[in-house]
């Protein structure tokens, strides 16, 4: 896909989903990973599809050395997904009140996922980013979680934005990421999935692998 189709976009929702009935595991039983802090009030963040796990491993062993994948957030509950977009939707719709239903839904859809089809919710996503071999993490442009408007568009994967260290620390990382067969989401350099609609779309797969689960 060359344009940004974002999650809300009808393309996404059509794709099926045949759930494969793969286990939720706890990504921290990879030990080659690391793990932020911001999760740890929810530990259900740092579950994963095993499918998504077996390849978070890949991409770490194909780093270069000294280099470690950072993992900051994975499964997330229906309602904290709904919470999160409607949140951001309530944003949006403060700051631009002539906006039409369908736009403010697009556009939060850039940044945080519908609930019917959010890959988070499947256990099929991950928020990451790059550590040296201290824990320190690197310059990727924007922090995690960096909205468009507060970065102005830097969080965009492809962003021109953002300087050279960090556009080839995101270089890196995608190398890595998709090397596993995982697929980004372009306006958030940091989220990666497998299994998922989004990934289904991206890669021509039939079918989603994962569909939402109750929290592990």
């Amino acid at each position: 896909m060359n344009e940004i189709i974002v999650m809300s976009d009808p393309r996404v929702a059509a794709v099926p989903v045949r759930e494969c009935g793969e286990s939720v595991v706890d990504a921290r039983l990879e030990d080659s990973l690391l793990f932020g802090v911001r999760q740890e009030d929810r530990p259900a963040a740092f579950f994963v599809r095993e499918g998504v796990l077996d390849r978070l491993a890949k991409a770490q062993a194909s780093l270069p050395g000294g280099l470690r994948l950072l993992f900051v957030e994975g499964y997330r509950p229906l309602s904290v997904q709904q919470r999160y977009f409607d949140g951001y939707a309530a944003r949006l719709r403060a700051d631009n009140p002539g906006w039409p239903a369908g736009r403010l839904t697009a556009a939060a859809s850039r940044f945080v996922s519908p609930p019917e089809i959010a890959p988070h919710s499947a256990g099929a996503a991950v928020d990451l980013t790059l550590a040296d071999a201290d824990g320190r993490e690197l310059d990727l442009g924007t922090p995690i979680d960096a909205t468009p408007e507060d970065s102005a568009g830097a969080c965009y994967t492809a962003a021109g934005n953002i300087g050279e260290e960090a556009r080839a620390n995101r270089g890196v990382l995608a190398a890595a990421m998709e090397a596993a067969g995982l697929v980004n989401y372009p306006t958030e350099w940091w989220h990666w999935s497998f299994g998922d609609r989004y990934w289904a779309l991206s890669t021509g797969a039939a079918a989603a692998l994962y569909s939402p689960v109750e929290t592990p």
